[in-house]
This record gives structure tokens, sequence and C-alpha cells, in this order.
């Protein structure tokens, strides 16, 4: 008798995987966290500590003071939960916390008078773009390092919109409901902002920036909305030419 073969899966003839269930809306992770359900604010904690622990970096410049930042970010959050009455989104809300936060550390720090080759996003942007140019790590890292002193340079309510919208992907209306502000003030103050990004590159010698790749990427990661795939310098080189 000779022994039947099993049948090889193809590509073709592959089993489906079965979706998962879809996620859990915020709104109703928000209200059963308001009800005292602390799982449910353990989700919106999964969901929301990447993009609130990114731009708590891009305003601190301090690996330490983000995670500070974030830890407090989602323990005033859970206190004044019940406060939340649900007139703005769940992430307008928090993201005003952490905007509050952020340059209230950032307050208490000095100023950086220099560009400083060791902080911590040069450190991320170079190891996100770097692979792609491993023999330009170098000149990379100067290049963000320039660029992120300029960024520093800027008001904190410029540092701010910049943040939000050209390095977080919110969308003007999105800003200008963080920050309590018309939406033709995120306009103006973007606008005033690549300026100064100009006149703080030119004072450090730095030369013109070509920023046709990095502005695709930048605009695809700001869709996306990931924090993770979107580079910090990548994205302030696109605005600055914009």
């Amino acid at each position: 008798m000779v022994p039947s073969r099993r049948p090889r899966l193809t590509p073709d003839r592959a089993l489906p995987v079965a979706p998962g269930p879809p996620p859990v809306p915020t709104d109703a992770l928000v209200r059963a966290a308001r009800d005292g359900h602390a799982r449910a604010f353990q989700e919106l904690v999964h969901r929301f500590r990447p993009r609130i622990r990114a731009l708590a970096l891009q305003l601190t410049a301090n690996q330490s003071d983000a995670d500070d930042v974030t830890q407090d970010v989602f323990l005033r959050a859970w206190e004044q939960l019940r406060n939340f009455e649900g007139r703005s989104a769940f992430f307008t809300w928090i993201y005003r916390i952490a905007v509050n936060r952020a340059l209230q550390v950032r307050q208490r720090s000095a100023s950086r008078p220099m560009i400083d080759p060791d902080d911590p996003r040069v450190t991320l942007a170079v190891a996100a773009d770097g692979h792609s140019h491993p023999h330009h790590a170098i000149e990379l890292r100067e290049r963000y390092g320039q660029l992120l002193w300029a960024f520093d340079q800027l008001s904190p309510l410029l540092r701010t919109t910049v943040a939000l919208t050209t390095l977080q992907g919110l969308s003007h209306p999105e800003a200008a409901a963080v920050l309590n502000c018309p939406e033709g003030t995120i306009a103006w103050r973007m606008h005033e902002a690549r300026a100064k990004l100009r006149d703080a590159l030119a004072r450090c010698n730095a030369a013109p920036i070509d920023a046709g790749v990095p502005a695709r990427r930048a605009r695809s990661a700001q869709r996306d909305r990931d924090p993770n795939t979107l580079s910090l310098a990548w994205a302030l080189a696109a605005a600055f030419q914009s």
C-alpha cells in the first residue's frame, strides 16, 4: 500500500487568517475608564503613550525628562478623567496636558547656546535614517544637530506649533484645538517658524537642505501618524523648505 502524500500548502491554497476583533473605539474606552475600569485606561495608555512620549521628547530634548513627562501626563489624566466632559476629543485633551507639562519642564532647563552632539533626538534620527546612508552618518549627525538647534531657538508657542503639526502630523484644526486658538493662528505661527528656522540656520552657517526626499517621507509618515517612522529631523527639513 502506497502511503498517501500530505498536500503541500502553496500561497494560493494557504488557509486564511481570521481577522482579530476590531479595536474598541476610544470614546468607549474613555467612558469605561471614567466609570473606574482600570483596564480600559490601560488600553488608552497603550494606544496614546508612543505619541505622547515622542511629543515630550521633541519639546524637552531630554530622554529622562520625556519619560517623566509621559508618566506624569497619564497620572494626571487618570486623576482628572472624571472631569473630562467630552467637549473635545480625548486626544486633544491629553495632548494639551502633555504640551503644558513638557513646556513647564523645559522652562526649568537652561537653553542650549550651542549645538549638542549628544542630543537624543539626533541619535534617534541618525539611527532611523543612517542605515540608508551609512557613509554619511557623521554628516547626518552634524546636519541634524544644526536643524534641531534651530528648532530649539523658536519660542515655546512656535516650537509647540511646529511639533504638533510638522512632527506629530496633526492638521491645523486639530493643532488649533489642542492649543485653544483659531486655525488661522496656526498658519501664521508656521509661517513665522519657517522664517525663524531659516535665520537660525543661517547664523550657524548651515548649508541649504535638500528636502525633496525628506518632504515625501514626512508627508507619508504624517498620513500614517506613526511617531516611530516619522524622523524628526527629516520632517523639520521638509518644514524648512515649505
